[in-house]
């Protein structure tokens, strides 16, 4: 296994791996809190329109995704504000106008795309380097964000109206952290694709939330989680000539039922101890 380390693919496979696995882990640790696991799966389908506009201008259609995903992020976050909607009321109307926009684009275009399957289905060993440049420094700038200000995004989820009152733009927050949200998704689904990639931000923090006994413990246990996931996912998919994503997912989801496991057992044994 060590000798494959030295091909470019799996170089770039295990960089972009490690920074997706910090950036998704923190901030999923914000969209399990705001309960915004639907907001992560809507914004991963309606990016699909970004994705088929740059094949259809023969451009980087990851770069247009993120772009797309940021615009409607934007969006969403205003017509909660300014509109008497439901947050998965307004969510749904622009995963489905996502989708729509999605396929015109996709018929004027000449129809079905074969690489749109990366975007589907994930597809980290055949990233390019410009992508892995492009991840890595906005999955950078991701990171510096949430570390700077995470004080005040823990308030803001958990209550808006004390944090306008400790004097946050709490406005002006909410749009960075949808924008955020909707980045780091995007740059997400080149690993796990459109149906798999909310689970990444959801089974590192659910996982650290079993063991964690602080909010800062939280965070950290919910990076290492999610690093261990992607990078153990994607050695053991390349070992074994699995798909990725769903590698990455189950690998996941054993991390979780071990320490679930290991948290009932514990709990038996002190009440036990305690009788």
């Amino acid at each position: 296994m060590l000798d494959i380390l030295a091909y470019p693919f799996m170089q770039k496979a295990l960089i972009t791996g490690l920074f997706l696995g910090i950036v998704l882990s923190l901030i999923g640790v914000f969209v399990i809190l705001r309960r915004m696991a639907f907001f992560s799966d809507g914004i991963a389908h309606a990016s699909l329109s970004g994705a088929a506009l740059g094949y259809l201008l023969n451009t980087n259609p990851l770069a247009v995704s993120i772009f797309f995903s940021a615009v409607f992020a934007v969006v969403i976050a205003q017509l909660e504000k300014r509109v008497k909607l439901s947050s998965d009321a307004v969510i749904g109307l622009i995963f489905t106008s996502g989708m729509a926009i999605g396929i015109l684009l996709l018929s004027l275009g000449g129809g079905y795309r074969p690489e749109l399957t990366t975007f589907l289905f994930g597809d980290i060993l055949a990233i390019k380097w410009s992508e892995v440049f492009l991840i890595v420094g906005l999955g950078s700038m991701n990171i510096i964000f949430i570390l700077w200000n995470y004080k005040r995004l823990a308030l803001m989820v958990l209550n808006e109206d004390l944090a306008y009152v400790n004097g946050i733009k709490v406005d002006w927050l909410r749009n960075l952290l949808y924008v955020s949200i909707a980045v780091t998704v995007v740059m997400g689904m080149k690993v796990l694709g459109i149906i798999l990639v909310s689970a990444l931000l959801i089974i590192p923090i659910v996982s650290a939330k079993i063991i964690a006994r602080s909010f800062h413990a939280l965070m950290a246990t919910s990076v290492t989680i999610g690093v261990i996931t992607v990078l153990l996912g994607i050695m053991t998919s390349v070992r074994f000539d699995l798909p990725t994503g769903a590698t990455i997912v189950l690998i996941g989801m054993g991390i979780f039922a071990i320490l679930a496991i290991y948290s009932t057992l514990r709990q038996q044994l002190l009440s036990q101890g305690k009788g």
